[in-house]
């Protein structure tokens, strides 16, 4: 976009959201009913989008990208008005008589970075937040991801109020004159390394963010006593690795930790799941998305080409760069100072690392950076709490894999290193939004307490209005001195 066209895209944009008319509930609902209609009758074109981006099939797609948008939006248009509501709170009797409230604002006008490995969902979804709480936005799709960037750039206009919202297309060069402009929220979805440019950027302008980043997701598997037990822990780990997106994915278990006794069976467990799931050639099923491109293509293949790593591999490890494939692929303790153990492996590389005691992954994942998500497979309800407890994460789910992601009601973000803030149902609300608080007091009635000349009497009740002792309240109010 020429520099020309980009200031003259900010000026509306402002303008927009200075008319006050993106405030309106009216106007909220109609743009996210937009969203709702793109979604019906754009159908068709998003799984060609996806395919031709990342060959994901349309049943997928449906899954983890359009279906989780209509769930998204039929929250959000259900729930708007209350989430819109002024809410009442408490005032102490030191401000009596007052009555207080906050209030909902939206922003302002917010920059939104989305991330290639689920194009239209983690592009939608933050926006279907921005819209309800009000704000103008900019959306910059990956370009990464060409045909769906292209799908957003032509589709958004033709639903939504181009005037307020706009999708802006572009690489690296365009990424960087969006930063250089002052934004009133920046909410990106992508790696710690651009996350920190994009945080650099905002101080300027001391521009909030929000930064869902990611990180090396663990698993831990504690051994079941039930062999209908083991089988659906593994079943549910095997598709938290490589069911969404071949493993490109931020909530996707990176590597798993199992007891060293146990670690054999777990092998052929993934690998029966694997068979099951893509057919004795995975490069002929049509279940499996592709590496989204070149690049991410050898720089996985650069993970396993050390030596040790490669000596690690118990099964796949096939690659065909034409198709930009890559089989499902298990290793056994690869060194831990080796990269596949110290980055984010974003592909269907699968590390397992065997403890001689279950309870050791504990102490193994805090000597990591925090993650976006942990997941732990027990039935010992003492361990659970400990996992809980002793290690810090987004989130820990317990006996499952990915299923968070899909729930409303709780925030989705990391800590640390894996994110900064939280979305999704109401917590994206809030993301875009300032509780503004409200106080109203009456001119009836005054009291002096609060103000010159001070006094042993007035300290007497400050003191017990600050401790919320009312008989001493009421015996000061009538002059009487409590014993």
């Amino acid at each position: 976009m020429e520099i020309l066209h980009l200031e003259e895209a900010m000026a509306e944009l402002r303008e927009s959201f200075r008319s006050t008319k993106t405030r309106s509930a009216e106007w909220r609902k109609t743009q996210l009913r937009g969203l709702e209609r793109l979604l019906q009758e754009k159908e068709r074109e998003i799984y060609k989008a996806l395919d031709e981006d990342l060959g994901k099939h349309h049943t997928e797609a449906y899954r983890d990208e359009i279906g989780i948008l209509v769930k998204s939006l039929n929250l959000s248009l259900n729930s708007l008005d209350d989430w819109m509501a002024s809410k009442k709170v408490h005032v102490p009797v030191i401000a009596f008589p007052t009555t207080g409230e906050v209030v909902p604002e939206p922003l302002g006008v917010v920059l939104i970075f989305s991330s290639w490995n689920f194009p239209l969902g983690l592009a939608l979804d933050p926006l279907i937040g921005a819209i309800a709480a009000g704000n103008a936005a900019v959306l910059k799709p990956s370009e990464i991801a060409p045909a769906c960037s292209s799908f957003l750039a032509k589709n958004i206009p033709l639903y939504l109020d181009n005037k307020a919202v706009k999708v802006i297309e572009g690489g690296v060069p365009i990424a960087e004159r969006l930063l250089e402009k002052k934004w009133d929220k920046i909410f990106f979805t992508g790696n710690a390394r651009v996350g920190r440019i994009i945080m650099s950027a905002a101080a300027k302008h001391l521009t909030p963010v929000t930064l869902e980043l990611g990180g090396k997701c663990p698993a831990i598997l504690d051994h079941f006593s039930s062999l209908r037990d083991r089988n659906v822990a593994v079943k549910r780990i095997v598709s938290g690795k490589w069911g969404l997106c071949s493993g490109q994915a931020c909530v996707g278990v990176d590597y798993l930790l199992v007891k060293e006794k146990h670690a054999s069976e777990v092998i052929e467990f993934i690998k029966n799941w694997l068979k099951k799931y893509y057919g004795d050639d995975p490069q002929k099923s049509n279940s499996m998305s592709r590496i989204v491109n070149k690049h991410h293509f050898r720089r996985l293949q650069k993970l396993i080409e050390d030596p040790l790593v490669a000596a690690s591999i118990v099964h796949g490890g096939s690659m065909n760069e034409k198709n930009l494939f890559i089989e499902p692929t298990i290793l056994l303790d690869p060194p831990l100072d080796a990269e596949i153990m110290t980055e984010e492996i974003f592909g269907p590389f699968l590390p397992i690392i065997t403890l001689k005691k279950i309870e050791d992954s504990i102490e193994f994942i805090n000597s990591k950076p925090q993650a976006l998500s942990l997941y732990v497979f027990t039935k010992d309800k003492t361990f659970q709490k400990q996992v809980i407890a002793k290690t810090s994460s987004g989130s820990v789910t317990v006996n499952d894999t990915i299923v968070q992601f899909a729930c409303d009601t709780l925030p989705f973000g990391g800590v640390g290193q894996s994110g900064l803030g939280k979305y999704h149902g109401k917590f994206s609300f809030d993301a875009f939004s300032h509780g503004k608080a409200v106080l109203r007091r009456s001119l009836l009635t005054e009291m002096s307490f609060g103000y010159p000349p001070w006094n042993d009497y007035k300290l007497r009740f400050l003191r017990a209005a600050y401790n919320f002792d009312y008989i001493a309240l009421f015996l000061l109010l009538i002059g009487l001195k409590r014993k």
